[in-house]
């Protein structure tokens, strides 16, 4: 299947899913979907700076890779959908909500690091992302903390995807200015 039409069939489910918890994107009333396409965004311009990528796997996991997350979506589910592979790399980038807080990142990059470099990608990708204006609510802590988180998911995902990682230690650096 070409990228245009799994983007499509994909971006489709991930819409209804997050359109049914009305989730929008932090501080706006933007729809979440634009989260998601930015994501994807940056997984389609790395996927020119990158050999052996596959581009349709890719696609398909920066859309979905907050439905186990914020919506009601199912493992099964996706599996349905997507297929095992989609949905173990969707899964993996899942916090893990019955651990302590200061141990859902590292596990789920411990769970990434088991997976295919795409997986890596997209959570690079999802990173760069976000690291935009931060959200009014934030205090100076909670934004040093994310910085922080940021350099984390760098350094433990070295090697998965030269171009993102770049991208990313430079929005780390952007990043400062909203630092008090």
């Amino acid at each position: 299947m070409d990228v245009q039409t799994v983007y499509q069939k994909t971006i489709i489910f991930a819409t209804i899913k997050h359109l049914e918890n009305n989730q929008t994107i932090t501080d706006s009333n933007l729809p979440y979907v634009i989260h998601l396409s930015n994501v994807t965004m940056e997984i389609l311009v790395a996927a020119n700076h990158s050999d052996n990528f596959d581009l349709n796997f890719a696609v398909q996991v920066a859309l979905l890779h907050d439905t186990l997350e914020d919506t009601n979506t199912t493992f099964e589910e996706l599996e349905t959908e997507f297929g095992l592979e989609i949905a173990k790399g969707v899964s993996a980038l899942t916090k893990n909500e019955n651990l302590p807080k200061e141990e859902k990142m590292l596990d789920s990059l411990d769970r990434i690091s088991k997976l295919r470099k795409e997986v890596w990608a997209v959570k690079l990708a999802d990173r760069i992302t976000n690291l935009q204006k931060p959200p009014k609510t934030w205090d100076n802590l909670k934004r040093q903390n994310y910085k922080k988180e940021a350099a984390i998911i760098l350094e433990k995902l070295k090697g998965g995807n030269a171009y993102l990682e770049n991208r990313l230690r430079s929005k780390i650096e952007e990043y400062e200015r909203y630092l008090d």
